[in-house]
C-alpha cells in the first residue's frame, strides 16, 4: 500500500483528506512544515499533499527543503491550497512542488492528480 504524508493545519480540511484516501493509501498526518520534513524523513511518503499556509513553516519553504534534500527530493509533491491568486501556481512550482490543486478540493481531481504521480 502506497504513502501519502498530508500536511495541512485546519482539521476540518486534514479529516476531509483522511476520509477520502484512508481506504486506498497508508496516510502519515503533519500539521505544519517543521513537522513535514521531520515526518517525510521518517516515513518517506510515496506522495505529498502540501497546504500552503502553515504555522512553524509555510508549504512554500517546506517544498523548498524537501527538494533540495537528496533523498526526499524524487517525492511527488501536489499542493493543496486556497491560494488561487494569479501566479500562485507558478510560484509553487517555482518552489519544487509537482502539481497544484485548489480549494475547496474537487475529488476527481484530486484522485486523478494522486493516481498520475504514483502511477495506478
Amino acid at each position: 500500500m502506497k504513502t501519502i504524508l498530508i500536511v495541512e493545519d485546519v482539521e476540518l480540511n486534514r479529516d476531509l483528506l483522511v476520509q477520502l484516501l484512508e481506504d486506498d493509501y497508508r496516510l502519515v498526518l503533519a500539521e505544519d512544515g517543521q513537522a513535514a520534513l521531520e515526518k517525510a524523513a521518517q516515513s518517506k511518503p510515496d506522495l505529498i499533499l502540501m497546504d500552503l499556509s502553515l504555522p512553524r513553516m509555510d508549504g512554500w519553504e517546506a517544498t523548498r527543503r524537501l527538494k533540495a534534500d537528496g533523498s526526499l527530493s524524487k517525492i511527488p509533491v501536489i499542493v493543496l491550497s486556497a491560494h488561487a491568486m494569479r501566479g500562485d501556481e507558478e510560484r509553487a512550482r517555482a518552489s519544487g512542488c509537482d502539481d497544484f490543486l485548489t480549494k475547496p478540493i474537487d475529488e476527481a481531481l484530486l484522485y486523478e492528480k494522486i493516481a498520475r504521480h504514483l502511477g495506478n
